[in-house]
């Protein structure tokens, strides 16, 4: 069921079906979460079950603000206060030591927890009107199949559960304005480790942290999309420098023009690229990936849905740019690229 999330009725209405246990899709700025109570392991465990995803890959919990995310914590350190202070709400999750007791089902078991206070109008009056229905907390991974492209319009929820399965409620409040998931940042070990990168730049978080972020290690907790394949599509994805897709299109262009045999029309090979000039062929479908980050972050999920949509067996991408602006979109692609 798809709501408008405009409408104050629906508003409540979702909001009385997190507190009854029951699943429900919402924008954040950085991609659609789908959502269960956090106190309620059954609830949790639906999540898990609609999704295909196994148990021991920890959701992330969006609270309504860092006096909510502290009662999920057994300690609350200054770094996390400071990181806290700067971003939120916004796109950044925070990992600290769990209360004993508290959301074990949403933390996989595991003794830290983490937290987010999202950016999103809808989605903060849906985790305050939950509140008031005694919903301390809402789990939300991305609303999508696990592993693959996550979703940035109700549309996208729609197309991953619409069929059969677990019912979803979907709280339609447009596309999201990031497009990427947060960065992902542990504060459980005393100084800031960067799990996952997002729009936020390690500059930005290392100036409100007071000191720099340290690269994961193998005693890092194990968190949400940092597995080595995420985000992919159907389609296989290829992740090339310019130079390399070139001569690859290139080569593939005249081995495709050379088949005789009569084929399925509609393009074979999706190409999404920022500076190679690509020759036109009916069997290349080919978009252009904007020139700055935010941009490329804003549209990236959508483009990969949308080419692969298409049913093309090939996706090949140029690699973005080299450093840190482009981080978040450059992780996203070399995950979605692992599984081919």
């Amino acid at each position: 069921m798809r709501l408008d999330g405009s409408d104050p009725r629906a508003l409540e209405a979702a909001a009385d079906r997190l507190a009854a246990g029951e699943l429900v899709a919402f924008p954040t700025e950085t991609v659609y979460g789908l959502g269960a109570r956090a106190d309620d392991d059954a609830a949790v465990a639906r999540i898990f079950a609609a999704k295909g995803r196994p148990t021991d890959h920890p959701l992330i919990v969006h609270v309504t603000d860092a006096a909510q995310a502290r009662s999920f914590a057994a300690e609350w350190p200054p770094l996390a206060e400071r990181l806290a202070a700067a971003f939120w709400p916004g796109p950044l999750t925070l990992i600290v030591a769990r209360q004993p007791q508290r959301a074990s089902a949403a933390a996989a078991g595991q003794p830290t927890i983490g937290l987010r206070c999202p950016d999103h109008p809808l989605a903060q009056a849906l985790l305050v009107a939950a509140a008031r229905r005694g919903v301390a907390g809402v789990a939300a991974p991305s609303a999508n199949r696990f592993g693959r492209i996550s979703p940035t319009t109700a549309v996208h929820v729609q197309a991953e559960f619409g069929a059969a399965g677990e019912p979803v409620t979907v709280l339609d409040g447009g596309p999201c304005a990031v497009g990427i998931e947060s960065a992902i940042v542990d504060c459980s070990r005393g100084r800031p480790v960067l799990l996952r990168p997002g729009s936020l730049s390690q500059e930005q978080l290392a100036a409100a942290a007071g000191m720099p972020l340290a690269a994961r290690d193998d005693a890092a907790p194990r968190a949400s999309g940092t597995l080595e394949a995420h985000y992919a599509p159907h389609a296989k994805l290829r992740l090339m420098p310019a130079a390399a897709l070139a001569d690859a299109l290139a080569i593939w262009v005249e081995a495709d023009q050379a088949v005789s045999a009569p084929r399925p029309a509609g393009p074979r090979l999706a190409v999404y690229s920022r500076t190679v000039r690509t020759p036109r062929a009916a069997a290349l479908a080919v978009r252009r990936m904007p020139e700055t980050p935010r941009a490329a972050a804003y549209e990236l999920f959508a483009v990969l849905r949308e080419l692969d949509a298409l049913g093309v067996a090939l996706i090949w991408v140029e690699q973005p740019p080299p450093g840190a602006d482009w981080a978040g979109v450059r992780d996203r692609l070399e995950r979605a690229a692992a599984t081919a």
